[in-house]
């Protein structure tokens, strides 16, 4: 029996009408065609693996390593085509079987790296200036306090979508239990509110208030604004942190949701874990997700007792410069856009240097 494939057919997109894209899965979709997993061959850990040995003594941190300085002749070809179908396709793209279990923390991050390389440019994840970042338990709660961040902790995450074009994660420690990843079609849970409720999909096609969380750039206000759904250059593309939405009416100064906004908060939430597909997410697999088509979400985790066997995934935040066309509103969370540029910072404060740390911090 053949294996069905999901269409790469994409038509205009237009305002609160449904939207027919290749992002535009359901679970039963991706559970249908699996050709969106991509399993590391023996000659492409070979290829790694000579490519870490040669790095691994010439630097001292991942930031030395440039585009140019990567030789794949056989899996960049594969990065190349997998590339695509994240920007292009589907939004979403699993490799696995990264040698994790006998790589060190430093040949993990080249290599990590040199993949992340082939899909976007890095850039900061947070005002700590972190083009290598890390998903690790460190304390605290993730909405508690504004100077806490949800990767940051052992708690079930909320769906989201991160700043930035696409986000990479590779699992380098699992957890003991708990964890599980779970990824939505942001542009499916669109097309399910405009089916059901119309007028909530219309409020979230408005501009909305969001929280920075303390991440503040120089010269901006503790919070901006954008929709959620965002249409521009015949494409639907989705920023969604339901979490930052709500956290923003911490300010009394901004004004307070409509019923048909809380409303309809309420109901991307709900589809988002209705609609959601679980991934198999093992030890050495590199996740990649499309964040203005996709939304993802992790249930909370229990971590091993001994600090070595603590989970801990690498993540990477990725510009892509030919990526999809970006509103002007985006301008607002990234700064100045220029037309045909991309966000080139990813969160920048005051005096915010960038860094690659091996350990969580």
């Amino acid at each position: 029996m053949a294996t069905q494939m999901i269409s790469r057919q994409r038509e205009e997109a237009l305002k609160l009408r449904p939207v027919v894209d290749p992002a535009a899965w359901t679970a039963a979709d991706l559970g249908a065609d699996r050709s969106w997993i991509h399993p590391l061959s023996d000659a492409d850990i070979a290829e790694l693996d000579a490519l870490v040995a040669k790095l691994e003594p010439r630097i001292s941190d991942v930031l030395q390593i440039k585009r140019d300085d990567i030789d794949l002749p056989t899996l960049g070809p594969r990065l190349a085509a997998i590339k695509d179908d994240i920007i292009n396709g589907r939004g979403l793209a699993l490799i696995r079987g990264m040698p994790a279990d006998r790589y060190t923390r430093l040949q993990a991050a080249i290599a990590f790296w040199c993949i992340g390389l082939f899909v976007g440019v890095p850039v900061s994840q947070n005002a700590k200036g972190h083009l290598l970042g890390h998903v690790a338990d460190l304390g605290g709660t993730s909405f508690k306090n504004p100077k806490n961040r949800g990767y940051q902790t052992h708690d079930e995450l909320p769906f989201h979508c991160d700043s930035c074009d696409v986000v990479g994660l590779l699992c380098f420690h699992p957890s003991k239990s708990g964890g599980e990843s779970t990824v939505t079609s942001s542009l499916n849970i669109y097309n399910e509110m405009l089916k059901r409720r119309p007028e909530l999909a219309a409020a979230l096609a408005e501009p909305i208030y969001r929280d920075r969380r303390n991440e503040i750039p120089p010269g901006r206000d503790p919070w901006f604004q954008m929709p959620v759904f965002n249409f521009f250059d015949g494409c639907l593309t989705v920023s969604w942190s339901g979490g930052y939405i709500r956290s923003a009416q911490r300010f009394e100064e901004l004004p307070r949701h409509s019923q048909d906004l809380i409303d309809a908060i309420d109901m991307f939430s709900e589809l988002a874990r209705d609609l959601a597909y679980a991934m198999d997410f093992r030890q050495g697999d590199i996740q990649f997700l499309h964040n203005h088509v996709t939304v993802h979400s992790r249930t909370e985790f229990e971590d091993f007792p001994e600090p070595e066997r603590k989970r801990n995934l690498l993540r990477l935040w990725l510009a892509t410069p030919d990526g999809r066309p970006l509103p002007p509103a985006f301008s607002e969370r990234y700064g100045a856009l220029k037309p045909g540029e991309r966000p080139a910072g990813g969160i920048v404060v005051e005096g915010t240097v960038f860094k690659a740390p091996l350990e969580a911090e």
